[in-house]
């Protein structure tokens, strides 16, 4: 049977790479698609493993042979889905997980109709704000920036399939992993011990949880 296509997206400084990277280690059958980007590499990341670095040059080389799913310019980096991966994967039934922005998933929602969209969000906009203060990788402006955008970009979350709030981070990861096992039910092959943990997140759920006018205001928007 053909894998599932996962995409998690989110503002910057939602957490959502740390999550990804808790459910890589403890869902089987479920491969990270690494994207390529123009951006600087940040301290402790390793080439390949987090992103594939290349020069802008490179980049959109790589756009006019076709080579990305979807492609999108964020805070003026280019950042890219390559696609022969997760046709490659999919068609082996291996579940695929992609870490993209708002731009590539809406790209990537005409090219994979069954895929599951998962928006990950601080629980209010004073919080993202100290954690892209903590992680020191940004100037005053560059975080301003990265501000505007994710009250833009939660606007958007209502085009997602789940809305997972990264209020604790153990926590967070336990619902998107539910999504992934809850989105496998109609296989049985791919369900484990671990899917007794209730699915936290639902669709018929989401936008009483996510959209109401508390929520909304925590970042400006709505």
């Amino acid at each position: 049977m053909k894998g599932k296509l996962f995409v998690i997206s989110g503002p910057s400084g939602s957490g959502k790479t740390t999550l990804l990277a808790r459910v890589l280690s403890s869902v089987g059958n479920l491969r990270f698609s690494v994207s390529y980007t123009t951006r600087p590499m940040r301290g402790g990341e390793v080439g390949g493993e987090h992103y594939v670095f290349v020069s802008r040059e490179e980049f959109e080389g790589m756009i006019e042979r076709d080579f990305f799913a979807e492609w999108a310019e964020v805070h003026g980096n280019f950042y890219g889905t390559p696609g022969e991966d997760i046709e490659r994967w999919t068609r082996g039934g291996v579940d695929v997980a992609l870490d993209i922005d708002v731009q590539g998933a809406a790209r990537l929602r005409g090219a994979f109709p069954d895929a599951v969209f998962v928006f990950v969000v601080p629980p209010s906009i004073g919080i993202l704000e100290k954690r892209l203060r903590d992680r020191k990788s940004d100037a005053d402006g560059d975080i301003s920036l990265r501000l505007e955008a994710a009250r833009e970009e939660v606007e958007r979350a209502r085009d997602y399939d789940y809305i997972v709030i990264n209020d604790d981070a153990a926590d967070a990861a336990a619902k998107i992993e539910a999504v992934v096992l809850c989105e496998r039910e109609e296989r049985p092959d791919a369900l484990s011990g671990s899917f007794a943990a209730t699915l936290a997140v639902s669709r018929s759920a989401r936008r009483e949880n996510v959209y109401g006018p508390s929520f909304l205001r925590g970042f400006g928007v709505g």
